[in-house]
């Protein structure tokens, strides 16, 4: 979880717990009452503990997360998110530089510092994102997609509370992006909490068309996000053109 400055107050923490467990411990309880209705999915090895997390994580969102984001849509004009979602996209192209060459991507990682250059400049600090009006494209990589290319195994699906689906060597690679992302270094602290929790709901803003299409699509909403989540992590390690293999994952 990301490591936030600012101490919580103590009911906040009592409260936090408390629904933690309850809705734990229902989401286990459910899952052994039920334990060959669901057929086990081979990529999920640790189905049982991320039902539990992922309850956790409905809840926060429920009360937390996802009244913040609408809010955040609802008052904020469409070029101010914009120009929010260009200046942090900008502040990642130098870690999405360093991925590509450790890919062995050269002219990606060329492209990427190129981006950066041209946004922190003529784009004001990256708010305009001018490098893809000269046709720069705009790429996404991270280190566990570079793990991913030097051949480190998936190691089963997880699902932990706000840092949300992810695969065991994606959740360690994640150190590794959060202690190269340049916000991390932001001084004073204020300014630096500040823009992680903008950065998070403006995240958590630009998926809320997504939550109608979930609700009308999924049965069962954790197996539809953990499918979802697999596929489009496949996309991404092998630049949109995967083998056709069924069992990669």
């Amino acid at each position: 979880m990301m490591r936030i400055d600012f101490p919580l107050g103590r009911w906040a923490r009592v409260v936090f717990l408390a629904a933690g467990l309850l809705v734990t411990g229902g989401a286990m309880a459910e899952e052994e009452g039920r334990p060959q209705e669901r057929e086990r999915n081979p990529n999920d090895p640790f189905e049982s503990f991320n039902r539990a997390m992922f309850a956790v994580n409905e809840a926060i969102d429920t009360v937390a997360a996802r009244p913040a984001a609408q809010a955040y849509d609802a008052v904020t004009p469409l070029p101010v998110k914009a120009a929010f979602g260009n200046f942090f996209a900008n502040v990642g192209d130098l870690w999405v530089g360093v991925n590509s060459a450790l890919q062995g991507k050269g002219a990606d990682a060329g492209n990427d510092l190129v981006r950066l250059l041209i946004n922190s400049t003529i784009g004001i600090f990256g708010l305009f994102d001018v490098a893809s009006e000269l046709g720069l494209e705009r790429h996404d990589e991270d280190f566990g997609q570079t793990l991913a290319v030097w051949g480190v195994g998936d190691g089963g699906y997880v699902f932990l509370p706000v840092l949300g689906p992810r695969t065991v060597r994606d959740a360690a690679a994640w150190g590794v992006d959060y202690a190269a992302d340049p916000v991390r270094f932001v001084d004073p602290v204020r300014v630096r909490n500040s823009a992680t929790v903008v950065r998070f709901i403006d995240i958590r803003a630009s998926l809320l068309p997504y939550d109608k299409v979930v609700n009308e699509a999924a049965l069962d909403r954790y197996s539809y996000i953990r499918d979802a989540y697999l596929q489009r992590r496949r996309n991404q390690i092998y630049d949109g053109r995967p083998p056709r293999l069924d069992d990669d994952y």
